[in-house]
C-alpha cells in the first residue's frame, strides 16, 4: 500500500503492558476478522518476547501481517536475530515485518546491555542483519558486531522489510540510509510524519509505520490526553489539537485521522490503545468500523 492509494493499511497494537500473553490468540483472530491489515507487537522490557508472540500470532491467523516493533538491538545478537527473522519469514511469507531500535536506554542499562554509542551499535546491527537476510556471507569486525563468514543456511525466499524505529534526526537518517522503512512513535502530528520522512531522505521506497493513539467509549478523550507521549509538540496549541494527533470519537472521526496520516506518507497507520484502556475490545471494534468506512 502506498501513500495516495484509496485505502491505507491499518493495524493495531497488542499492548504487552495491558494484556497478558494468553490474550494474544483471541486478539489476533479478532483483528484479522475486523479487517485489520497489520497486528503490531512490542518487545518492551520486561513484558513479552517479540518473536515468540509473533510466531504465536502468525500461526493462529492466515492473512494479517504481524510486525514486531521494536526489537532492542542491544539485546539480540545479529546472527541469532537474522536466524529467527528468516525462520518466521519462510514459514509465513509476506506476513512478518521485523523492526529494531536502540531500546529504552534505562532498560538496556538495567540488563547490562547499554552501549556507549547506541548509534554505532544500531548501524552495525542493521547492516549485518539485513545482509544476512539477503543471503550474503558476512564478515565484519566492528565496535559491537563481530561476525566471521556467517551466512544463513535458510535465508528467506521472500525477504521481509527490516524497519528501524526512529525519533531524532540521526536515527531517521540512519533508517533512510540502511533500513527498509521507519516506525514512528504515537503522538506526532501528520506534519511531523512528513518531516520525519524528509529527514530520512530514503534512496529506495520505504515503508512508514506510524503508531496513533486510539480510545473508544466514555472518557476516551481524557485517557488520550493523559496518555499521549511527550513529543515536544503542543497538544492544545493552534494547529496541533488532540483531534489532529489521536483517534477517537465516531468511526468516521477515526477514519479521517487514519486518512490524514496516510496522506502524510504513512504506509501503515497502527492504532495504539492507551495503557489504561478499560475495554480493548471496544477500541478494536472502533478501528474495525473505521476500516470498513475507508474501504468504501
Amino acid at each position: 500500500m502506498t501513500p495516495g492509494s484509496a485505502a491505507p493499511r491499518v493495524g493495531i497494537v497488542f499492548r504487552p503492558q495491558l494484556l497478558p500473553p494468553e490474550r494474544l490468540p483471541g486478539f489476533a483472530a479478532a483483528a484479522e476478522a475486523g479487517g485489520y491489515g497489520d497486528l503490531w507487537l512490542w518487545e518492551d522490557c520486561f513484558c513479552e518476547g517479540g518473536l515468540t508472540t509473533a510466531a504465536t500470532a502468525l500461526a493462529g491467523t492466515s492473512s494479517v501481517r504481524v510486525g514486531v516493533g521494536l526489537m532492542p538491538a542491544p539485546l539480540r545478537n545479529p546472527a541469532l536475530a537474522a536466524m529467527e527473522i528468516a525462520t518466521l519469514a519462510r514459514l509465513h511469507p509476506g506476513r512478518f515485518v521485523p523492526a529494531a531500535g536502540h531500546g529504552v536506554l534505562s532498560w538496556m542499562a538495567q540488563v547490562g546491555a547499554r552501549a556507549a554509542s547506541p548509534m554505532t551499535l544500531l548501524r552495525e546491527w542493521v547492516s549485518a542483519v539485513r545482509a544476512l537476510l539477503h543471503g550474503e556471507t558476512v564478515t565484519v569486525t566492528g565496535d559491537y558486531v563481530n561476525l566471521n563468514k556467517v551466512a544463513l543456511d535458510w535465508p528467506p525466499q521472500q525477504v521481509p522489510p527490516l524497519l528501524v524505529g526512529a525519533r531524532r534526526a540521526k536515527t531517521l537518517a540512519l533508517a533512510g540510509e540502511l533500513a527498509d522503512g521507519l516506525v514512528l512513535d504515537a503522538g506526532i502530528s501528520p506534519d511531523r510524519v512528513r518531516r520525519a520522512i524528509a529527514t530520512a531522505n530514503a534512496a529506495r521506497p520505504h515503508e512508514v509505520t506510524v503508531y496513533v493513539m486510539c480510545a473508544a467509549g466514555p472518557g476516551a478523550r481524557d485517557r488520550l490526553m493523559a496518555g499521549l507521549p511527550d513529543t515536544g509538540e503542543p497538544v492544545e496549541d493552534t494547529g496541533e489539537r488532540l483531534e489532529a494527533r489521536a483517534a477517537f470519537g465516531s468511526p468516521a472521526d477515526v477514519a479521517a485521522i487514519i486518512a490524514a496520516y496516510h496522506a502524510a506518507g504513512a504506509t501503515s497507520v497502527v492504532l495504539q490503545p492507551t495503557g489504561d484502556d478499560p475495554d480493548v475490545d471496544a477500541t478494536l471494534a472502533l478501528g474495525a468500523e473505521a476500516i470498513a468506512l475507508l474501504a468504501r
